[in-house]
């Protein structure tokens, strides 16, 4: 793209799905929700705490009763406290929330025809998953012609974006698009 077009928040997030990164991302995110030793005995308080559990004949229900009750019970919930542990995550002034500013605004200068900021890639260190992922992908683009794909297509195949859904339904004012960020 040349310097003089506009380039869009699709244009930006298209290209960090066809590199590798957003997949990088969410395997981080991931392993760190599983790492979140809060959010995992929270989640086990309220299983513990359970009126399904500890309702009397819960124990005469089959296991498939008694999951599906729990599900629908604490679904809800847990995946309410596991978005925002996400959005703490995605937001974060350090780690991962800066990390992922820093590759956005990367991505908006180099098909923008823009020279990166101070803290472009050649003056931040790619974590080793996003390294290992990003060389995985460049051995199998060589083997393989790869298979891109548009945001329209990503998004009518595979639905929106689970934690901007969740937000979405919660009603948050806190979901924030690539719009809406801004450069200092």
């Amino acid at each position: 793209m040349s310097s003089s077009s506009v380039i869009k928040p699709e244009d930006v997030l298209e290209h960090l799905m066809n590199d590798g990164t957003i997949d990088a991302l969410r395997l981080r995110i991931i392993n760190q929700l599983k790492a979140n030793e809060e959010l995992k005995s929270t989640t086990i308080k309220m299983a513990e705490e359970s009126k399904v559990l500890n309702t009397p004949g819960a124990e005469k229900q089959t296991k498939r009763e008694l999951f599906d009750a729990l599900r629908q019970e604490l679904e809800g919930p847990v995946l309410e406290k596991a978005s925002k542990s996400v959005w703490d995550l995605i937001l974060e002034k350090d780690g991962l929330g800066k990390e992922i500013n820093e590759t956005v605004e990367r991505v908006f200068c180099h098909l923008s025809g823009q020279e990166p900021p101070f803290y472009s890639s050649s003056n931040v260190e790619k974590t080793p998953e996003i390294e290992k992922e990003t060389e995985m992908k460049e051995n199998n683009s060589s083997k393989t012609k790869p298979k891109k794909r548009s945001l329209s297509e990503v998004n009518s195949s595979e639905g929106i974006d689970e934690v901007a859904t969740t937000k979405k339904k919660q009603g948050d004012s806190a979901t924030v698009t690539l719009e809406s960020k801004k450069t200092p």
